[in-house]
């Protein structure tokens, strides 16, 4: 008589950890102003949009694409003056290059440090690989760095990376300077700076590449108005790089996303004028979100605004807003340093001064 091998179910077989996470959800938005996902709010012209569709239909699907990228690394490397020295890989999203990173250090005990609050990625992808995460708080008057207690976390844990969102995420402001470089030379392993939102930013830790053997930068073009094609770089020294390099899946970067990223880093003067603009709607509505009673807004370097709302208020305001059809990202259920904020997207200067009016109107 044949019996049945019992099946394993999901209390099972899947990792405790990764049962105790919750998946990322992404809200949905059809229909709403959406202020919510750090999103250029800028289209291209009729005329680039033309250019560009040609462009693909010169592009066979019928073939996998490039497995290095060649060309587009070569524009990428002109367009953002990548030392020529310096390793690069490119990810499918700055997620899937954090991802190698901490697949290719992870081993049992190993510690995944970053700042906290910052990108919740480094936590959720450290518990992916079975890596223990330190989280150290940033300073609580301005969210600035807590140096001393960024050296002493890792005089204790000894990490094997440290990630550094620059500027932060979701604070948006630029740590300080000389408190980096303290943090990369103390680090016994890798340091990753995050510049998602160089573009926004009045510093770059690109030019230390060639000073730090253990400094890694990572960037994506998603802020520059590419958010859909997916792609983001990480910087190196070469020998880390091809250790990383053994882990990326062949094909990671679609040939319409190679296409389309080397075709608008040719015309970067459009990206980087919508990025001007983006810098002026923001100083805009910085100056319309402190002018609100009971709203404090704090400075920025990306293309978001972290604002605290009266105490206890930051739900309603939330849902209220919701209601009205505007979407921007409740980050008080967080806790912590970020009990009573929310965080908005810049967006046009009629979706913020919509925004604006609607959350005056509710307060």
């Amino acid at each position: 008589m044949n019996t049945r091998t019992p099946k394993a179910t999901p209390e099972i077989l899947i990792r405790p950890e990764i049962r105790a996470l919750s998946a990322y959800r992404v809200p949905h938005a059809q229909g709403l102003i959406k202020l919510d996902a750090m999103e250029n709010p800028y289209t291209w012209p009729p005329d680039l949009v033309e250019a560009w569709l040609a462009r693909l239909r010169e592009v066979h699907l019928n073939r996998y694409p490039d497995p290095q990228a060649t060309s587009l690394k070569k524009r990428l490397r002109e367009a953002m003056a990548i030392p020529p020295d310096a390793g690069l890989i490119l990810g499918n999203g700055s997620d899937e290059l954090i991802q190698l990173v901490i697949l290719a250090v992870a081993a049992p005990g190993r510690v995944v440090l970053a700042p906290e609050p910052s990108f919740v990625m480094y936590r959720m992808i450290a518990a992916f690989a079975g890596m223990d995460y330190v989280g150290v708080p940033l300073r609580a008057a301005d969210f600035g760095l807590d140096l001393d207690a960024m050296l002493a976390a890792i005089e204790c844990h000894r990490p094997a990376v440290v990630f550094i969102a620059y500027p932060n995420n979701p604070t948006g402001n630029r740590f300080a300077e000389p408190d980096i470089r303290q943090v990369i030379v103390s680090a016994p392993g890798l340091v990753v700076i995050d510049e998602a939102y160089f573009a926004f930013a009045s510093h770059s830790f690109l030019d230390s590449l060639a000073d730090d053997d253990n400094l890694l930068i990572m960037r994506t073009v998603s802020k520059m108005g590419l958010a859909g094609l997916r792609l983001g770089l990480l910087m190196g020294a070469a020998p880390w790089l091809v250790e990383f390099e053994k882990l990326r899946l062949p094909y990671n970067i679609n040939v319409l996303s190679q296409v389309s990223a080397e075709f608008a880093l040719a015309h970067r003067r459009v990206l980087d004028e919508q990025t001007w603009r983006i810098c002026q709607d923001r100083a805009a509505l910085f100056a319309g979100l402190n002018a609100l009673p009971g709203i404090t807004a704090f400075p920025s370097e990306a293309n978001f605004i972290l604002f605290r709302t009266p105490p206890g208020e930051a739900g309603r305001l939330f849902a209220a807003l919701l209601k009205a059809g505007i979407l921007i990202k409740d980050l008080s259920r967080a806790g912590g340093l970020l009990s009573d904020c929310l965080r908005v997207t810049v967006g046009t200067p009629e979706e913020n001064q919509a925004f604006l009016v609607a959350l005056a109107d509710i307060l």
